[in-house]
Order: structure tokens, then C-alpha cells, then sequence
């Protein structure tokens, strides 16, 4: 039975809407939550721990949160993650900040990394609500959702300390909860469609068939790989910016304007895979990530870093979007949840690895050096995804 168009922009809005709302969280932690660590750690070098136990929760429980939603469903998952890891994470960091401790603070944060696992699913649920001529379109816009967060993220981490006096940088904990509310909220109006769902009669492939695909490899290689290599360089980039002199306005926005290079392409990357395909798109990924690392070798001025972190962000969203789109074209219903579920613990414990390194690899290898190295899993990427490109076109040539 054919989506109702007016339900089908319905439930996109809700995702786009819930997309922003848990972005914000998510910028919010990425901003605050090492200076917080810092004043509440018994030690310097664990001050970035609470962002360490975010991802290294998003790492464990993507899996088990995409097999949770297969069994109760799309709805029921989302406000699960939102309930427990949006509300809860913000609230529990608001009292480890009010009580000085710094272990309930990564408690927190850890929560709220369980929240991130149930999220970065929206734009999967995006396209289980969506018909198929919609269906990129509908990643892209949930993605788009990042352009409003942007904004919202730093000001929430900023604008609204000060209104609990009493706890310092803790109101922008209590505003992720009850923005995590507010998304339940959202929620509770989404229907995804029955073929959006499991149906009774679906068999599912093993998981081993199905990682033999070439469209499987070749599309989480190209998410995991851009993930990655974005996460490392955009970690990098505020120490290598303060230690070249650059005040923290500056860096800020540097990375304010990296976060829209993210998220602003969102709004055409869907109809330019559906206008050119989704292989050229991925590879149009590649050449501008690329073209980012390369700006390492031009300068160190305000104008490189700034032009080499957009650059960043478009090539991340390119191979992100791009590679989410194959994605859902090689599982039927009955495996979505495994295959999904292991492509974002893929994604995740690569991206987990290169926030770990990124802070080493500067130190010993310099800006520069970093951005080269990056040159190598890019190529990777184009390799795999021209490879695929000649193979289906020969397959089609001999059918």
C-alpha cells in the first residue's frame, strides 16, 4: 500500500525536528564537557573522559539499540533512547555538577552517549517512512537538521550558564533534558508505515551473506572512513589552532562554521544522488575531502583552517548521506536491524579510535603531516567505490 504523501512529510518533519533537537545534546557535550571534566577531574589528562564515555556508550549500545527497535519498533525505541539516555544523561550531569562528582558526571555522559546510539537512527527511520523516490531526499533533509544545531548548540552551551548560579555550566545540561522531552513529545506523533516494519513472512539472510555484498562493504567503508577521518581532524584542529596563537573566539568559529559544512549540504544531497547517483556523489566525497587535507599545505592563516574545515565537513556529509543511502538498498525489513546495527558499530568504533589518536598523531606527526596521512584512507574509499561502479556496470552489461 503506496505512503499518504501528507503522512510521509509528517513524519520527516518529526525526524528532522527530533534530529536537531538531539544535536544540540550532542554539540553541547562536545563544547562543555571537557572544560566541566577539567574543573571536576582529579587530574588534567581526564578532563576529555566524559567525552570519551559518550562515544565509547554510543559503541557498545548502537548494535543492541538497533536489535531493540527490530523486536518493539521504531517509536518505542526512540523514546526509550530519548527517555532514558536524553532525560536521564541531562539530569544526572546537572546533579554531578551541583554535587562536585566528577564519576556521576561520566555517568552522564554516558547516558547520554545511549541517547546518541538511538539517534543516529533517525535517518535510517527517515527512510522506512519514506517512498522510495523520497527516500535519499528524506536522509538528506534529517540530516539537514544539523544547520539549526549549529546555532543552537553553542549557544546552549554559552547563553544559558549563569541561570542556576549555584551550579555553574550545569543549566546547559538540564536544557538537553528538556529538550529530550520536548523530542518524546515529537515522538509520540510518529507512525512509521507497516512496510516500514518487520512483517512475519520476511526471511532474513545471515549476517555473513550479507557482509559479502559488495554494496555493504563498499558503503560502510565509505561512512566509517569519512566519519573518521572527520572526527580526527576536527579534533585536532583546536589544538593545532591554540598552539599557532589563535584565540578560542577564533577556534569557535572555526568549528561553528565546520559544523555547517556538516550539515547545510544536507539540503541538496539527497536530489543530487537521486539527480547523478549515488556513486558519483561518494566520489565527489572523496575529492573534496581530499582537497581539505590538501589546504594543510597552502598556510596556517585563519582563512586555511576555515576553508579546510568546511571543505571537512561537505566531504563528511557526501560520504555520510551517500554511503547511508547504498546502505538501505542491500537489507530487506527482517535484516534491517542487524545490518544497520552493525554498520553504526562499525562507523562508531572506527570514529571512537580517531578521536583516541587524533590527539597523539598531531603531537607527533604536526598539522601538516596529519592532514597528509589522512590522503590514504580517502584514496581507499575512491578505489572501493569505483571499483563497485565498474563491477555493477559489467554485471548489467552481462544481464
Amino acid at each position: 500500500m503506496p505512503i499518504a504523501i501528507p503522512l510521509e512529510r509528517r513524519n520527516v518533519a518529526i525526524l528532522v525536528s527530533c534530529q536537531t533537537l538531539f544535536l544540540v545534546a550532542s554539540i553541547t557535550v562536545m563544547t562543555l564537557s571537557g572544560v566541566v571534566g577539567h574543573r571536576l577531574s582529579p587530574a588534567p589528562g581526564l578532563a576529555t573522559l566524559p567525552i570519551a564515555m559518550m562515544m565509547l556508550s554510543t559503541v557498545v549500545s548502537t548494535l543492541p539499540a538497533s536489535l531493540f527497535m527490530k523486536r518493539v519498533g521504531r517509536r518505542r525505541g526512540f523514546i526509550t533512547g530519548a527517555s532514558i539516555g536524553g532525560i536521564g544523561g541531562g539530569l544526572v550531569a546537572f546533579s554531578a555538577i551541583a554535587i562536585e562528582s566528577f564519576p556521576l558526571f561520566c555517568a552522564g555522559n554516558l547516558l547520554l552517549g545511549f541517547y546518541q546510539s538511538f539517534a543516529m537512527y533517525y535517518r535510517f527511520a527517515a527512510a522506512d517512512v519514506a517512498s522510495p523516490a523520497f527516500r535519499s531526499r528524506a536522509i538528506s533533509w534529517v540530516m539537514a537538521g544539523g544547520v539549526v544545531a549549529a546555532f543552537l548548540g553553542p549557544w546552549n552551551a554559552s547563553l544559558t550558564n549563569g541561570w542556576i548560579a549555584a551550579v555553574p555550566d550545569g543549566d546547559p545540561y538540564l536544557m538537553i533534558a528538556a529538550l529530550a522531552l520536548a523530542a518524546i513529545g515529537l515522538l509520540a506523533w510518529l507512525r512509521v508505515p507497516t512496510s516500514g516494519e518487520p512483517q512475519p513472512g520476511d526471511v532474513a539472510r545471515p549476517m555473513a551473506e550479507i557482509t559479502a555484498l559488495p554494496r555493504f562493504r563498499v558503503a560502510v567503508l565509505a561512512a566509517a572512513v569519512g566519519y573518521a577521518v572527520m572526527v580526527l581532524v576536527m579534533t585536532a584542529t583546536p589544538l593545532a589552532m591554540r598552539a599557532q596563537g589563535f584565540a578560542m573566539g577564533q577556534v569557535a568559529i572555526i568549528m561553528q562554521w565546520h559544523v555547517l559544512g556538516m550539515f547545510a549540504p544536507s539540503f541538496i544531497t539527497g536530489t543530487l544522488i537521486a539527480r547523478f547517483g549515488v556513486m558519483r556523489i561518494l566520489l565527489a566525497g572523496t575529492l573534496i575531502l581530499a582537497t581539505s587535507s590538501l589546504m594543510a599545505l597552502s598556510g596556517s592563516g585563519l582563512a586555511h583552517y576555515w576553508l579546510a574545515l568546511v571543505l571537512l565537513g561537505m566531504g563528511w556529509n557526501f560520504l555520510f548521506v551517500g554511503g547511508s543511502a547504498l546502505l538501505t538498498g542491500v537489507h530487506n525489513e527482517a535484516e534491517r536491524g542487524k545490518v544497520q546495527g552493525v554498520n553504526d558499530l562499525i562507523i562508531f568504533s572506527l570514529v571512537a579510535l580517531g578521536s583516541l589518536l587524533s590527539g597523539n598523531l598531531l603531537h607527533h606527526l604536526g598539522w601538516v603531516t596529519l592532514n597528509l596521512a589522512m590522503l590514504a584512507p580517502i584514496a581507499l574509499v575512491a578505489a572501493a567505490v569505483a571499483w563497485l561502479s565498474l563491477h555493477e556496470a559489467r554485471a548489467a552489461v552481462r544481464s
